[in-house]
């Protein structure tokens, strides 16, 4: 039996790397990073994609700096919407389809419920702003072949992320200011990779769906459950005191130069039902990966005690 065959650019990065380490039997896996592969050099995605011959693409390449975006707003256009538009552009000469990566910054944060995919996108930042552009590229270019999935607060046992960086500042600081200012729905990257891989295997489902964890919270209330877990389980000894600010802080405790959206919790209801997948809690997919920790990260954080 032919297996299907999927390009994934972008992995080298969190949602790259958790895409390889949960590749599902009967797909046969191509994976670029950005020393490989450029999205933006179009001549060169284009190039790639006539050569591999993908069935699908995953893009999980982005510029995903927030702060850093408002410094340099020209290259988180140039990777997130100009990206975009060569891989859909590329995946439309091929005839193959694009899972497209995008996020809850598209929001403005204002509203009281969690955020459906038809509700209307106000971002309120240059990253925001650039993503955005981005899925619309995408939509325009593929209409009934692509998938913009947004999601939100994505971690794992990486680095470069949230629970990955209160968990080292944990092992370093006797006490953390977490702002309350700030609440959505956490994504384990496991999970969202599993949605990924689904969405590559449905050639029938196009559109804006979401994906996250179940439930929601805010930084500072994740901070403390990422604290909780970790005590539990035997990956942090020390005690640490960790303090709610009403003020929005960035990890360094001070304040960030882009504003983020105060409240962007995602419905995920319409992505269950067409994948036909359920939604975990939150604080159970912490804990999920918390044990699911590979042995040498696990290792390093009891030499980092000692």
């Amino acid at each position: 039996m032919m297996k299907t065959r999927v390009l994934v650019v972008g992995a080298g990065g969190q949602a790259g790397r958790m895409l390889a380490r949960r590749q599902p039997a009967g797909i046969e896996c191509m994976f670029l990073d950005r020393a490989a592969l450029d999205i933006c050099e179009r001549e060169q995605v284009i190039a790639s994609v006539r050569e591999l011959k993908p069935a699908a693409i995953i893009n999980a390449a982005a510029y995903t700096a927030v702060d850093g975006a408002e410094r340099e707003p020209d290259r988180a256009v140039a990777v997130n919407a100009e990206g975009a538009d060569n891989l859909a552009r590329a995946a439309a000469a091929a005839e193959a389809r694009l899972i497209h990566i995008s996020t809850d910054y598209v929001f403005s944060g204002e509203a009281e419920r969690p955020y459906c995919p038809d509700d209307d996108a106000h971002p309120i930042s240059v990253y925001g702003h650039s993503k955005l552009a981005g899925e619309r590229r995408v939509l325009e270019i593929l209409p009934r072949r692509s998938v913009a999935l947004r999601t939100s607060l994505v971690y794992s046992d990486f680095s470069g992320n949230f629970a990955a960086a209160m968990l080292r500042r944990m092992q370093e600081e006797d006490e953390l200011r977490v702002t309350t200012a700030l609440r959505s729905s956490p994504a384990w990257a496991r999970g969202l990779a599993d949605a990924l891989w689904r969405f590559a295997q449905e050639p029938e489902i196009s559109g804006i769906f979401h994906w996250a964890d179940g439930g929601e919270c805010s930084r500072y209330e994740f901070a403390c459950a990422i604290y909780e877990e970790a005590r539990g389980l035997g990956l942090l000894e020390r005690e640490v005191k960790i303090t709610p600010v009403a003020e929005l802080v960035a990890l360094d405790g001070r304040p960030p130069p882009a504003p983020r959206p105060a409240y962007s919790a995602l419905d995920c209801a319409a992505t269950c039902e067409r994948l036909r997948i359920e939604q975990r809690p939150w604080r159970e997919q912490l804990r999920a990966m918390l044990e699911d920790m590979p042995p040498r990260r696990r290792d390093a954080r009891r030499e980092a005690r000692s």
